[in-house]
């Protein structure tokens, strides 16, 4: 395996750039444990997928597969496309609502290992039977296992049960414990990366180890990290600094200082969803006459985009009303194509940037490449943005305002003394304000998932008929008794490319039963559609 690393060749282009892995989901959490966490799980996961299957452009999120593991693997949804399909995700949510929430049953120590194989082993299929109809842009896959055990036993069990597995089609292995816990404050739901990560290298495989906390924030923000751009194949922006910009970093006078970054959004453009906007086009709408600093990085014919610092600023002189769009994020650049001297060294660089900027209290104001033919007898315009330090070994970049594209403003002086009675009136009002230090966006809410759902949502029912006569999931717990008679087949087969000469016959009970699975929908059959 190599996280972060795909098989494709050559250099990424925007659709590579916003196309995301498939990602196989397999919860692992048995009785008892599984009646705490079973509504927080199926409300962030009804949360995220409202937003991940209403979001306009390039699909953020390819294939998705569901599992389910407590006494035996289960596969609750096939491979399906997450875009278009929110009908179908919502009932399999509704699905993992109504498995058992009480009871016992002995487990199944060879189940977890049996679900990461059937659904390696569906994904190959579903990849040969997809490549016969339309273009396939993804090669591997990304495991996530949800579960409620010890991590680290996990991931011991894993790498026993998996060694003599072949994870080539496997581009990251990830075990998330959801600890009983529950955040009091919500002020950083972020997942925590267990510092002892490293044991799982020193095995031979790479399985990542994280914890979260038992409850629907924490779980959202998990899964919204599946929507970032997460391919390393390239770094993104190179953030240029001229030699004079920083005393304290030593670099020859007539060699500017490359710093070789990545670019992730801080949040997600309301014009991106549909039904939030007005119809009017904006700023940073991507329909618009703009281009967004992201989709000027994923067109740049040299798959970076080039920013020119030209000159620093007080960070008490910037107008916050000369800024405009969406901020992103910059970070020092993980590509896997760079040594890990150059990482390194560029790492560095970055925190010496950091650091450098906030003791002087300075932002940087920075000059975008222009885009378009260079031959062309069009003069193209520039961008310019300002870039912000933070605490944090990130930087926040904005787009700010020209002369061109100012309108004139009167900005009277305040007097300094108001009238003594709306003084006194407006003070006391300001007094019954609650006061907040900060501002956390995680303690509001508009309910913009209730309306997403509320639009994409169909009520004609469940989509599996072999659902419907599904019998509730029951263990009993009597002495030496546990419920065996019952068995899935979670990977239908594939009928095999027939033998000249000799024509395949299959039932057309079974042939239904595989289309169903494995049939591609009309954006499957097209991935270019929006």
């Amino acid at each position: 395996m190599h996280p972060g690393r795909t098989t494709g060749k050559g250099p990424s282009t925007p659709t590579q750039i916003d196309q995301q892995p498939p990602r196989l989901l397999i919860v692992h959490i048995a009785l008892p444990s599984w009646a705490d966490i079973c509504t927080n799980l199926c409300e962030a996961l009804q949360n995220f997928f409202s937003l991940a299957c209403s979001l306009m452009g390039p699909s953020r999120m390819s294939l998705f597969s569901l599992y389910m593991v407590q006494d035996q693997h289960e596969c609750i949804l096939p491979f399906v496309q997450v875009k278009g399909n929110f009908a179908r995700l919502q009932t399999c949510i509704s699905e993992l609502r109504m498995l058992q929430r009480e009871g016992c049953f002995r487990s199944q120590g060879a189940s977890l290992r049996l679900a990461v194989e059937d659904g390696l082993q569906q994904f190959k299929q579903y990849s040969r039977h997809v490549t016969t109809r339309a273009a396939l842009t993804y090669t591997s896959l990304e495991i996530t296992i949800l579960t409620s055990q010890p991590g680290k036993e996990v991931v011991k069990q894993l790498e026993e049960g998996l060694k003599d597995t072949d994870l080539a089609r496997v581009r990251r292995f990830q075990v998330v414990e959801v600890t009983k816990g529950i955040l009091e404050h919500v002020d950083s739901a972020s997942p925590v990366e267990d510092p002892s990560n490293d044991e799982s290298s020193i095995l031979g495989t790479d399985i990542d180890l994280q914890t979260i906390d038992n409850d629907i924030v924490s779980m959202e923000i998990f899964f919204k990290a599946w929507l970032h751009n997460s391919g390393t194949d390239q770094e993104q922006i190179h953030l240029l600094l001229s030699s004079q910009c920083f005393s304290n970093i030593s670099r020859p006078r007539d060699n500017p200082m490359c710093l070789k970054c990545d670019l992730q959004e801080r949040l997600l453009s309301p014009s991106l969803l549909a039904g939030t906007a007005d119809g009017s086009l904006r700023i940073d709408d991507p329909k618009g006459d703009f281009i967004t600093l992201y989709q000027m990085a994923s067109q740049s014919s040299a798959s970076h985009y080039k920013l020119q610092v030209i000159k620093a600023l007080k960070s008490s002189g910037l107008c916050e009303s000369l800024t405009y769009g969406l901020p992103f994020i910059l970070r020092p650049t993980s590509c896997w194509q760079l040594d890990w001297d150059e990482l390194e060294t560029n790492q560095q660089h970055f925190h010496a940037l950091c650091h450098s900027l906030l003791k002087r209290e300075w932002l940087l104001l920075a000059k975008g490449e222009p885009l378009g033919p260079r031959h062309s007898q069009r003069i193209p315009a520039s961008t310019f943005y300002v870039i912000m330090p933070s605490r944090s070994l990130t930087l926040l970049i904005k787009a700010v305002a020209t002369r061109e594209l100012m309108l004139p403003s009167t900005f009277p002086l305040l007097p300094e003394d108001p009238h003594d009675d709306s003084l006194k009136n407006v003070e006391s009002m300001l007094d019954s304000l609650e006061l907040e230090p900060t501002y956390n966006p995680l303690h509001v809410q508009s309910h913009l998932y209730s309306h997403l759902s509320s639009i994409y949502a169909k009520p004609q029912g469940r989509l599996h008929p072999h659902w419907e006569s599904r019998a509730p999931r029951k263990h009993p717990c009597k002495t030496g008794q546990l419920q065996t008679n019952r068995a899935r087949a979670t990977v239908a087969p594939l009928p095999m490319t027939p033998v000249p000469g000799r024509a395949s016959k299959m039932p057309a009970a079974s042939k239904s039963s595989s289309d169903a699975f494995f049939l591609p929908s009309e954006w499957e059959k097209d991935p270019s559609r929006p």
